[in-house]
């Protein structure tokens, strides 16, 4: 399926034959431009950025790399390519055919749902806007600005659902995702993580690797929709979400290479004379991958939530792989073990599946993020250093759901108040890391050369070498 690029607004869905449409989504399109000049990455308008474009959606390879200015970026309208014959996959509705509109019974449902996505993408690139000013290398600075037009083409891809499905209350909800703001206090985005501070590049590259992973989770339950519009659409953004993840674990994992290398340079462990060299000492990195990890535990919800049980019956919002799950895909009298909190114990206790989707879809992320963080442990394997990285237990600083406000330790221990207060700033990021990991970051535009708290990468992108110029400054 190629895209057209001759129309205002690239897309795949044939938006020239419907003018009513077009015309709504063209109207909506300048304040989308506005949004992004008022809010979008800093001094950033006239560089010429290698970035990819998404040039179709077939598995043979959809993208071309080239030279663009992001404010000329072709955002457009990407669907995956329809499944003929392809069914529902679960709940009540299992075994009948997707829909392509949305029934009335479902409309108030779909759109929350789509809203609460749409909302997500915008904030990201808002929490990430002033990076660019303190950028280790240009290699990264390519992979941020990368990074934040994806995120931008996420909202257009929900935007055009709104338009094309909800009429009127459609159209006002996609004004109100450019009204929204990161962090403000009158009108921040929907989800609270999508209201933190992203200061410093270990922030971001912990948000790539952690929050963009909830997206990849979230936006595959999507992708097994009855609603095949939303499942084409979520289908191919996780193409495009997959380079985030890589952005945000390899960036990690190039910190803790430098910071090893260091340490073994010059036979120094404690953290302030690894500080002393200007690299992040490990216990630092740890303490940020426990709250950037807490805060996006809770963006799955409740562990019991009537809602998910409902988008799931009525085969709206299905598992992450839920075609490869080996059960009825129904879950009437399935149980699922969650944990639960009684007194000063954790103890599990089972409750129906359906009931529980939002803790298993949880699980399912967080053996996903240990798998990247075995992989960090394996570049400090290679030092002979004895430390290790550890995801905090999954009830550690929580803000929803059932351990909200409990006092558990990232060990999964229930300490009382006066034990968390002593041991917070061995837990959590303090104010002095923020200091110093932001003292960190000067910012290096040089082809070739990286800040001193970082590794090069492995290699380039698209084949490039780690020296070549991945930004042109005007």
């Amino acid at each position: 399926m190629s895209i057209d690029y001759a129309s205002k607004i690239p897309n795949n869905v044939d938006l020239d034959q419907n003018r009513q449409l077009q015309r709504a989504l063209e109207h909506w399109q300048p304040k989308y431009l506005e949004w992004w000049r008022e809010v979008g990455p800093v001094e950033s308008h006239s560089s010429e950025v290698y970035l990819r474009t998404a040039v179709s959606v077939d598995s043979k390879g959809w993208a071309q790399f080239g030279y663009v200015k992001m404010p000329d970026y072709r955002w457009g309208i990407f669907l995956a390519e329809r499944e003929p014959s392809r069914k529902i996959g679960f709940g009540s509705h299992k075994g009948q055919a997707v829909f392509e509109e949305v029934p009335g019974e479902l409309r108030s449902t779909l759109r929350r749902i789509i809203v609460t996505q749409g909302d997500t993408e915008p904030a990201s690139v808002e929490q990430q806007r002033f990076l660019g000013g303190t950028c280790p290398s240009l290699y990264d600075l390519r992979n941020l600005y990368q990074v934040n037009v994806e995120e931008g083409r996420h909202l257009w891809a929900m935007v055009y659902l709104l338009h094309a499905h909800f009429g009127r209350d459609g159209r006002e909800e996609g004004e109100a995702l450019l009204e929204r703001r990161s962090g403000d206090a009158d009108k921040p985005r929907i989800l609270g993580a999508f209201n933190e501070q992203t200061p410093d590049w270990l922030a971001f590259f912990m948000f790539t690797f952690l929050t963009d992973r909830d997206g990849k989770y979230q936006l595959a339950a999507l992708a097994e929709s009855g609603f095949d519009p939303l499942a084409r659409s979520t289908r191919f953004m996780l193409t495009e979400e997959a380079h985030h993840l890589f952005v945000g674990e390899t960036g990690v994992g190039r910190i803790i290479q430098r910071t090893v290398e260091a340490m073994k340079q010059h036979k120094v462990e404690a953290p302030d004379q690894v500080r002393a060299l200007g690299v992040i000492d490990l216990p630092t990195i740890q303490r940020y991958l426990n709250f950037h990890f807490s805060v996006t535990l809770d963006l799955y919800g409740g562990e019991i939530s009537s809602n998910a049980s409902t988008f799931y019956a009525m085969g709206l919002k299905g598992r992450f792989d839920e075609s490869k799950i080996d059960d009825d895909h129904v879950l009437a009298s399935a149980e699922y073990k969650l944990l639960d909190l009684a007194g000063d114990r954790l103890v599990d206790k089972h409750v129906n599946a359906q009931l529980a989707l939002n803790e298993r879809l949880r699980d399912d992320y967080i053996a996903d993020c240990q798998a990247g963080v075995d992989r960090w442990n394996k570049i400090i394997d290679k030092s002979g250093l004895p430390f290790r990285f550890k995801l905090a237990h999954k009830a550690f600083n929580r803000k929803i759901g059932t351990f909200a406000g409990a006092r558990v330790s990232p060990d999964g221990e229930v300490v009382g108040e006066a034990k968390w207060t002593h041991h917070a700033a061995d837990w959590l990021p303090t104010a002095e890391d923020h200091a110093f990991v932001r003292s960190l970051m000067g910012r290096v535009t040089e082809a070739g050369k990286y800040a001193n708290w970082i590794a090069p990468p492995a290699r380039g992108i698209d084949n490039k070498g780690v020296d070549f110029e991945y930004v042109r400054f005007a």
